[in-house]
């Protein structure tokens, strides 16, 4: 029995999609995937395509390796029209069929529709002619088998976008497994998520040295089981990698980035767990996120994301790890103070501190952990 499509609108395209995906909480992958609440994560990338389009020198084509139905590819071909032409592949020709129908109701006529593995498809399109300026990677799982073909695929300067989704890898369930995907370990952590987006950049960091490039990330973002990356793929001119390692104390809360491995906590002496080898640079680049703010009041996105993107400006500059408030309320074993005046009363000793993006009950600060459970 042939399921039936039908029509929503995200931003201002709109889409033809299995009307199961849109009941039940799993999406079926038959007889194609769509996840609607992977909205925002594609109003977060229009936003990132958009900003970045405004300054890239060349030929402003899309390559979209996993595109399923075209959700994303197909709102940037209607939505952006800097856009020149936008690669729509996928291996289910069911998908790209419904991808197709997708284009012609939206009168698009910039896409290129191929049917092939994700790797294939981007080997073919890594000559220097034929590469794009945007590449994304969007597969069920972890991007870790993509990364090098993705990499050789994009243009210098160009912009790859990367997402993972298995979240019990990357929060430290099977560590042995994200050893093997990402080049690193994680810890199980209130940070998790940061921890998590900064593997998967410390993976992409170790997979481009070896193609002799390096990335430069511009933008990350996560919500419920979607993390995703936007990184700047160029050629490599020296310098070293912001490649490190997170040591988490459970004793004393002590947390901080280190490009020695130590297993002592500096604070309290006691046993220390280490994250990584992991991205320990900034996940956000201030000039980006200026310009995506810029771009979203001409957007139709949601209305999230201008508040998440103002977080991020806030933050910029700031050291890895975040605090939670309830977290702290636990180690001084009292009441947790609102999340403002834990900033303001940082701030007001003299260090640095700002709200997080990554946890609406988060805030990051420069000030060591015995500062912070003084100042409170």
């Amino acid at each position: 029995m042939e399921s039936e499509l039908v029509e929503i609108t995200e931003g201002s395209t709109k889409l033809l999609v299995p009307k199961e995906s849109l009941v039940g909480k799993t999406p079926p992958k038959e007889p194609a995937f769509f996840n609607p609440r992977a909205k925002i994560s594609r109003d977060f990338s229009i936003i990132a395509y958009a900003a970045f389009l405004k300054n890239f020198k060349g030929p402003k084509t899309f390559l979209d390796s996993l595109s399923g139905i075209g959700a994303r590819s197909i709102r940037v071909a209607n939505e952006l029209s800097e856009i020149e032409q936008v690669f729509v592949n996928d291996v289910n020709p069911k998908a790209l069929e419904i991808a197709e129908d997708i284009s012609k109701l939206n009168n698009v006529t910039k896409c290129v529709f191929s049917e092939n593995e994700a790797c294939r498809f981007l080997s073919l399109h890594s000559r220097r002619d034929q590469r794009g300026a945007i590449v994304d990677v969007d597969p069920f799982g972890s991007p870790s088998r993509y990364l090098d073909c993705a990499i050789r695929a994009t243009f210098h300067g160009g912009l790859l976008s990367v997402t993972a989704t298995d979240l019990t890898v990357l929060h430290g369930l099977f560590p042995a497994a994200c050893k093997r995907k990402y080049h690193g370990i994680p810890v199980r952590a209130e940070y998790g998520n940061e921890i998590a987006l900064r593997l998967i950049l410390g993976c992409l960091s170790q997979v481009a040295g070896r193609l002799d490039v390096k990335i430069e990330p511009l933008f990350a973002q996560n919500n419920m089981h979607y993390y995703k990356t936007y990184a700047k793929i160029l050629v490599r001119t020296g310098g070293e990698d912001d490649i490190g390692y997170i040591l988490n104390c459970k004793s004393c809360g002590n947390r901080h980035a280190t490009k020695e491995i130590k297993r002592e906590c500096d604070k309290c002496r006691s046993k220390a767990e280490l994250a990584g080898p992991l991205w320990t640079g900034s996940l956000y680049d201030k000039d980006f996120i200026d310009e995506m703010i810029l771009k979203e009041e001409h957007l139709e996105t949601d209305k999230s994301c201008k508040k998440i993107l103002e977080k991020c400006r806030g933050e910029t500059g700031m050291p890895p790890t975040y605090f939670t408030i309830d977290e702290l309320a636990h180690m001084k074993r009292c009441a947790p103070i609102s999340l403002a005046k834990t900033i303001e009363k940082i701030q007001k000793a003299g260090f640095r501190a700002s709200a997080t993006s990554l946890n609406p009950a988060a805030f990051k600060t420069d000030a060591p952990i015995d500062s912070i459970l003084s100042i409170i």
